[in-house]
């Protein structure tokens, strides 16, 4: 313990020392300490001390607390001027512009949503109930569809074109909609669809948003909005209402099923749910199975469009739509789609304006890149639509297991097309009982894989072989003609997805697979490189189908 002759000398050295601070012209005690401003200093002392002592140590802190009070503040403006945020500004007004539009409607019904069904397409209305894989029921439904060349007599020639999660029907213009598409320069004469050999087909998929059945659409039970009355989707059962549409235009069996990414799948499931009506069988940059990386990005987006205030549980129709978390997650998704080694090229660090101060709102290259590409996209697609097509990516698994409780689920849970009725818990996804635990790996038929997403690994596949239960799964395709295409740039759906798939089919017994994987070298495109790479993977397409 000090002596009190100690303490009384410190307490007058700390005295000292603030009184020649404080007479430091222009100089605010305050600001000694930037991490905290008191108004005294407080110094504590032994229980023990003398009177003495704490007596100093009063007027000490008398000393301080003047010293700091005898300097006035400064009353002029703020060191830095606030931060401007157009970004935001422009979210804001488009709220406001929206809120205005919504006032200004008579009907609940008819609000500032935009109509997202753009061009003429052909509607076939089908009247027979579709049973769902989850239990729900779709009582009666629309598919819009186009098509491009002729059928022939003995309609053999026909190709289904499946689409990717936010395409519409429109995949090549036409007549009616002269409108570029979004496979133009793959359709036509000579191409990778051969128009001249070809009848072929593109239908937008239910869940969708531009003429097929999906959440905006009315429920005819009761002529308002399904909203989130929808019932869960999965890939199987777009399928299955395509093959409606087949059968509506007496299509026994297709030439070939082809698709890229969400449509890849939608290609092979449309082989195994009908092994003798599908021909040739194309997937593109997709999988047999949804791995934990591309499940997580689909919930991330998903999550910014529930998170919007504006998206109230579904139903926002008649209402300003949830456009700030639909641009989020579009700009989220723009990320999967393209290659970080492309964006070094076409972006580098470059900002928009190097003239200019950086800025909190978009200021790089590649920041208003994804800006845009979210601008464009926040009220042409029906948020609704996009969680429920996403989601039914996110469940999406061709193995045997997975087959097998789908049967299973349909046997318990028969809807009554009589009385329209369906069990109020088979529609909807809840919440496990228990939170996340951490779990040891218990499934030994899938090994855990090293590598990263570009490589070998990611999750779930390219070190080791199939799991058995995938190749049980893909076995309906063992007598097709199958092409199996990857892009080793693509993060969203990894190269080592497709050799996945290629491998399961060859081990299930399939002696006529075709893999191919464009190298970093040929397409730095990632994801997009189905719709950007004309020369390669259209060139595939066209020498695979004859």
């Amino acid at each position: 313990m000090k002596s009190s002759a100690q303490v009384t000398a410190r307490l007058r050295h700390a005295s000292t020392a603030i009184a020649r601070i404080a007479a430091v012209p222009g100089h605010n005690a305050r600001s000694v300490c930037s991490n905290a401003a008191p108004s005294s200093i407080r110094l504590s002392t032994p229980a023990a001390a003398a009177p003495g002592i704490m007596a100093s140590a009063t007027a000490a802190t008398m000393v301080t607390t003047t010293t700091a009070r005898s300097t006035p503040r400064r009353r002029s403006a703020p060191t830095n001027p606030a931060m401007k945020f157009p970004c935001v500004d422009a979210l804001e007004n488009r709220s406001a512009t929206l809120e205005q539009q919504a006032a200004s409607t008579r009907s609940d019904e008819s609000g500032p949503e935009p109509s997202y069904t753009v061009g003429a397409t052909q509607i076939y209305h089908c009247r027979k109930p579709l049973a769902l894989d989850h239990g729900g029921q779709l009582h009666e439904f629309d598919i819009a569809y186009e098509t491009w060349g002729r059928m022939n007599e003995s309609r053999s020639n026909v190709i289904l074109l499946h689409t990717g999660l936010s395409a519409s029907s429109h995949a090549h213009s036409t007549p009616a909609n002269p409108q570029p598409g979004w496979w133009e320069r793959f359709i036509g004469p000579g191409l990778a669809l051969d128009t001249d050999k070809y009848h072929v087909i593109c239908t937008n998929i239910i869940g969708g948003c531009y003429g097929s059945t999906g959440p905006s659409s009315i429920d005819p039970s009761d002529g308002k909005r399904y909203a989130t009355r929808f019932p869960i989707l999965t890939i199987q059962d777009m399928v299955r209402a395509q093959f409606r549409l087949l059968d509506h235009l007496g299509v026994d069996k297709l030439h070939a099923s082809v698709g890229s990414s969400m449509g890849g799948m939608q290609s092979l499931a449309a082989g195994v749910e009908f092994p003798s009506r599908v021909g040739r069988i194309v997937s593109i940059s997709a999988c047999a199975r949804s791995h934990p990386y591309s499940i997580a990005m689909r919930y991330v987006q998903r999550k910014a469009i529930l998170n919007d205030p504006n998206w109230n549980r579904g139903f926002y129709y008649g209402r300003v739509p949830p456009h700030v978390g639909m641009k989020l997650a579009r700009e989220i998704a723009t990320i999967t789609y393209r290659s970080g080694p492309e964006w070094e090229q076409r972006f580098g660090r470059r900002r928009a304006d190097a003239s200019k101060p950086p800025a909190l709102c978009p200021d790089f290259l590649i920041e208003t890149y994804l800006d845009h590409a979210g601008e464009k996209f926040c009220l042409t697609y029906d948020p609704n639509s996009l969680i429920y097509v996403s989601k039914a990516m996110d469940l999406f698994d061709l193995g045997r297991a997975n087959q097998l409780a789908t049967i299973a689920r349909h046997a318990s849970h028969p809807s009554s097309p009589a009385t329209n009725e369906v069990a109020a818990d088979t529609c909807s996804l809840t919440l496990p009982d228990k939170p996340y635990i951490e779990q040891e790996q218990q499934d030994t038929d899938t090994p855990i894989q090293q590598g990263g997403e570009g490589g070998g690994g990611g999750g779930g596949g390219g070190a080791g072989p199939p799991p058995r239960d995938l190749v049980a799964g893909l076995a309906p395709l063992r007598n097709h003609p199958v092409l199996v295409m990857g892009v080793a740039s693509d993060i969203l759906f990894p190269a080592w997805q497709q050799r996945e798939v290629a491998e399961a089919l060859r081990l299930a017994g399939n002696g006529d697979v075709e893999h191919l994987e464009l190298g970093e070298d040929e397409s730095l495109f990632g994801h997009d490189t189905f719709l950007l790479d004309v020369g390669n993977v259209g060139g595939a397409v066209k020498g695979f189908l004859g």
